[in-house]
């Protein structure tokens, strides 16, 4: 049985490590395309939160518009009742008069006359304040009801993400203690697995506790055809010593990204134009290189989870 297994483990390397140059250069476009739509969606992601932060500052200028334009309204009111209550006095004035002096009536006229122009001219910048305050108060609306919108999406992103971090650690309940964490940060969810529950040293071939665990991952992935996941294969700075075809550990980590993609595409529920393998070597460490804990935790396979930003895109193009 043994000898069986042996043979096995044999024959999977070797299969693994013939991929052709030309799948590999397919898989390196496809890593790079999509680590360009990965960064577009990040920027994408900053365009929204910039937007709304746009959104609420016009929101807090319109509400100031409008209450400044409130107190306007309210003055040219006041000023309006009280030349009307001038012209009503210099009227009851003029009729009392009319009888005694027509210079006193010619004189009233006049006054009458010109205080009945500046009444409609008030008149009129009132009607004019209150047209432009209706504006306001519809353009404050609109504003308010965009900021919501764009708020409400926003929120339905993360409990979506949420949710799927949540059933991927129900997924992987098994691994925990092993090497395996789950995370959401920036909107994404993080998957990490140490190299130790995956692969043997220098080796790119997944074991079959690792195996499971990708394949239960690949079970929730199956779930959500709407989420972008990159999967990043990451190593120590101990330089690769292997023979073969790999030089570096850019190679190694590559390849092992490759080895991860290639098991999650035998979840035929997952689309294959969702997958990219990328390789960081060790550029990226998440902890430090000069201890054998910090190494172990360097060496590993980060799954990227995205959610695609369709609907926020839509809503900033309006």
């Amino acid at each position: 049985m043994i000898k069986k297994l042996l043979l096995v483990l044999v024959t999977l390397t070797f299969a693994v490590s013939c991929v052709s140059p030309k799948v590999y250069k397919d898989l390196e476009g496809r890593y790079n395309n999509l680590k360009k739509e990965n960064r577009k969606l990040s920027d994408d992601n900053e365009s929204l939160l910039s937007a709304k932060n746009a959104a609420e500052n016009e929101l807090k200028q319109l509400k100031a518009a409008y209450d400044e334009a409130v107190g306007l309204r309210d003055k040219f009111q006041a000023d309006y009742n009280a030349t009307k209550a001038n012209y009503d006095a210099l009227k009851s004035s003029y009729d009392a008069l009319e009888k005694n002096s027509s210079a006193a009536i010619a004189e009233n006229s006049q006054r009458n006359r010109e205080l009945l122009a500046q009444l409609e001219a008030k008149e009129q910048a009132l009607a004019a304040e209150n047209a432009r305050l209706a504006k306001l108060k519809r353009e404050l609306e609109d504003r308010s009801n965009r900021v919501a919108e764009l708020e409400n999406v926003i929120a339905a992103k993360d409990a979506a993400m949420t949710k799927l971090k949540d059933a991927i650690s129900r997924a992987l309940t098994d691994f925990e203690g092993k090497g395996l964490t789950v995370e959401q940060r920036d909107g994404k969810v993080y998957v990490s697995m140490e190299n130790k529950l995956l692969f043997g040293s220098g080796s790119w071939a997944v074991g079959v506790e690792g195996r499971r665990a990708v394949k239960q991952l690949g079970s929730v992935l199956g779930d959500n055809p709407d989420i972008a996941v990159l999967i990043e294969g990451h190593t120590d700075n101990v330089p690769y010593k292997g023979n073969g075809q790999l030089t570096s550990n850019w190679d190694l980590s590559t390849k092992r990204a490759t080895a991860i993609v290639n098991i999650l595409r035998e979840n035929v529920s997952i689309n294959p134009e969702n997958l990219t393998a990328a390789g960081r070597g060790e550029f990226a460490p998440i902890a430090t290189n000069d201890s054998p804990e910090g190494k172990a935790k360097n060496r590993r396979i980060e799954v990227i989870l995205t959610p695609k930003l369709d609907e926020l895109s839509r809503l900033l193009n309006e």
